[in-house]
């Protein structure tokens, strides 16, 4: 009996353990991971109020195993997605830090150098990440101290900085040097539905990162209003854009993603580029992001 009741409180320690996870992760209530540990926790109150037998027991054992693969399979997948939609507890103001690449800085050769991957994201991308904590840091202050005097400035910093981190950070998971092909599945049939055909996207992505001015981007993104895709364009990171939109896959074609190797050669940049592209991540984006629907105006 004593080894018995020792089981059951351990099972219910663990079992609290597991919803302080989920809270601390911020996985919202109504994910199916939560109903199952709500029904093994329904489980568990009734074993406090009478003893179990062999057979039941057994059946309890099953359950917490049954749990216990669906929660690391659940965080696994979750993993998967890398720097998408991951629940992680908030970032405090100042507090951004540079994500580590999912390859190596030589991996993308010879599309892209090794002295450009380098130096564009230990450089440029960390500029970026301090810039946006230096930003945040000062609008902080202000609100504090109630001084608002340069929150124009401040907030040109949070938009110019967070737009460069965040598209970065993007635009990292965007590539892989396994990449290239074409999308497949719901993206691509999305593409055709909205573009004409792949080709006719890709025509229009490229023309579209050819002709953005002087340093900025080309995007696509998701848009839960018209409910379809969209090419944009971005220059310094946050004008030409459309709000309430999703990025989904993004090109930076500011010189020093490019000038180091192709020169003025821009376009061959852009070419080149097609060839890296992580169709996986765009699609796995693409997936989330069409999830979200507003109602059309």
């Amino acid at each position: 009996m004593s080894s018995y009741n020792e089981y059951v409180k351990e099972v219910l320690m663990w079992n609290q353990q597991l919803k302080k996870l989920l809270e601390s992760e911020q996985v919202q209530k109504d994910e199916r991971i939560w109903k199952n540990l709500d029904k093994f926790s329904a489980l568990m109150d009734n074993v406090q109020r009478k003893p179990l037998d062999t057979d039941e027991l057994i059946k309890i054992q099953h359950e917490a195993e049954e749990l216990h693969e669906k929660m690391e399979r659940y965080f696994s997948e979750r993993q998967n997605l890398g720097t998408i939609y991951m629940n992680e507890p908030i970032v405090p103001a100042g507090k951004h830090v540079l994500p580590k690449l999912p390859y190596g800085y030589d991996a993308l050769e010879p599309y892209i150098q090794t002295e450009i991957m380098k130096l564009h994201h230990t450089k440029h991308h960390q500029s970026y990440v301090d810039g946006l904590n230096k930003a945040e840091l000062m609008l902080a202050k202000a609100r504090k101290d109630g001084n608002y005097e340069l929150v124009k400035h401040w907030s040109r910093e949070l938009a110019f900085h967070g737009s460069g981190h965040y598209l970065h950070t993007i635009f990292w998971n965007n590539m892989s040097p396994k990449g290239g092909g074409s999308p497949s599945g719901a993206l691509l049939e999305a593409i055709k539905k909205y573009f004409g055909s792949y080709e006719a996207f890709k025509k229009h992505f490229t023309e579209a990162a050819n002709a953005v001015e002087g340093v900025g981007w080309a995007i696509l993104v998701w848009s839960p209003r018209a409910r379809h895709l969209e090419i944009l364009q971005s220059e310094r990171h946050m004008l030409l854009t459309q709000w309430d939109t999703v990025p989904l896959l993004v090109l930076d074609v500011w010189e020093h993603a490019y000038y180091l190797q192709y020169k003025n050669k821009k376009a061959d940049y852009i070419q080149n580029w097609w060839n890296i592209v992580n169709w996986k991540d765009v699609e796995q984006r693409f997936l989330k992001a069409s999830e979200l629907k507003w109602r059309p105006y």
